[in-house]
């Protein structure tokens, strides 16, 4: 994949679970504020994969821009996944067996 591929994909897939935690902050968002900021925790831990938390933590250590204020709020309460350990060569964007 060439590098400004690679970029794209990976602003789609951050966009898209921007879209996924925004959607669910709007679900608790009609519960009272500290149920609907321990519930948005709660789903994101239990059914969100590290891969997924990072992308989010990525997000948030963004700045947050387009993250609903709940999601914001809720950020303490979430787990931050381990980094990612991946080979040199996946890291440096070389081929496989290169």
């Amino acid at each position: 994949m060439l590098p400004e591929a690679a970029e794209q994909r990976r602003a789609a897939i951050l966009a898209k679970h921007a879209r996924m935690a925004n959607q669910i902050a709007t679900f608790f968002a009609s519960k009272p504020r500290e149920e609907g900021i321990a519930g948005l925790a709660e789903h994101i831990n239990k059914f969100w994969e590290p891969r997924m938390r990072r992308h989010l933590f990525e997000l948030v250590d963004g700045g947050g821009e387009g993250l609903h204020e709940l999601v914001m709020a809720a950020v303490p309460n979430i787990r931050r996944p381990a980094e990612e350990s991946r080979p040199a060569a996946a890291a440096s964007g070389a081929p496989a067996g290169a």
